[in-house]
């Protein structure tokens, strides 16, 4: 797979990764806010590193070894909106034993309900900085429609026509969908990855609702205890070739109800790679505040 293929594969890492965790227990209530209804998505600050390696290969492909980490932060709240931090570093081997390192950083602000989401990308290559994203979108009518105003790669505005989702508007779509025991979501998905002006048309597959062990982790995430799905989303361009039906790569994890992913699986064709949730920890939740008078 060519270089620029696969860093657009890793970008779409940051939709999947776009809210991790909902809350399992009674929301914050503070004055003039009112609570949220008991089903409604609620995000809880955490931390959470994947380890990673290779999970096989397609014939013809040159890669021969993979390894490396994701490391994903989420703060905020749903009254001020939720900031999103990842690194995602891989350390590729071809067949010629040449090795490749690539670093996606990413980071995100995206307001509740999904009105605005700041976004930054940067990809380095070895150490030298192949791609940078940086912009802005806000909605522009009850449609969906939103604008882009990008300030990196270059400046320039963006219309992104149809009802597009943000990151972790998509994510808690997901969540909604596998509680009320739906098994495809169907969704147009804009993340600010590669040049910040492209649109992916995804299909995310939910199974059937399972409980049961999952990874050994530290004492307090209590993760054997909740209810998950297995969660598969193809990833395809929303102008494809003639005769194109084969998605980009596909993304598959297991969703807790919590909104912890585990059991990761990233297929970018040629070859998969397997992140194995490692650590998790929660973070004091911020509560919402009350309007200034």
């Amino acid at each position: 797979m060519q270089h620029g293929a696969r860093n657009r594969a890793l970008g779409c890492v940051v939709a999947a990764f776009g809210a991790l965790l909902t809350g399992a227990g009674a929301p914050v209530v503070t004055e003039g806010h009112a609570a949220p209804a008991l089903k409604d998505v609620v995000f809880a600050p955490h931390r959470a590193v994947y380890e990673l390696s290779l999970d096989g290969t397609r014939s013809g492909s040159s890669v021969t070894g993979v390894n490396g980490r994701i490391v994903y932060e989420l703060s905020g709240n749903a009254c001020e909106g939720y900031a999103q931090s990842m690194r995602f570093v891989t350390q590729t081997v071809n067949q010629e034993g040449n090795l490749q390192t690539t670093d996606l950083r990413t980071s995100s602000w995206e307001e509740v309900p999904a009105k605005r989401l700041r976004f930054s990308t940067s990809t380095y290559q070895n150490e030298i900085q192949a791609e940078q994203t940086q912009g802005v979108a806000r909605r522009t009518d009850a449609k969906g429609t939103a604008t882009v105003d990008l300030v990196r790669p270059n400046t320039r505005q963006v219309k992104l026509a149809g009802d597009v989702y943000f990151p972790i508007q998509h994510s808690m779509a997901i969540i909604r969908a596998a509680r009320a025991g739906r098994t495809i979501l169907a969704a147009d998905l804009f993340d600010g990855s590669e040049s910040g002006d492209k649109i992916f048309s995804t299909s995310t597959a939910i199974g059937r609702e399972s409980k049961g062990p999952v990874v050994s982790l530290a004492k307090g995430t209590n993760l054997d205890e909740v209810p998950s799905w297995p969660i598969s989303v193809s990833y395809f361009p929303t102008t494809p070739e003639p005769g194109d039906t084969l998605p980009l790569y596909e993304m598959s994890y297991r969703f807790h109800d919590n909104g912890v992913t585990s059991s990761l699986r990233i297929n970018h064709g040629d070859f998969a790679i397997r992140g194995e949730l490692k650590e998790l920890k929660y973070f004091e939740a911020s509560p919402c505040k009350s309007p200034t008078p």
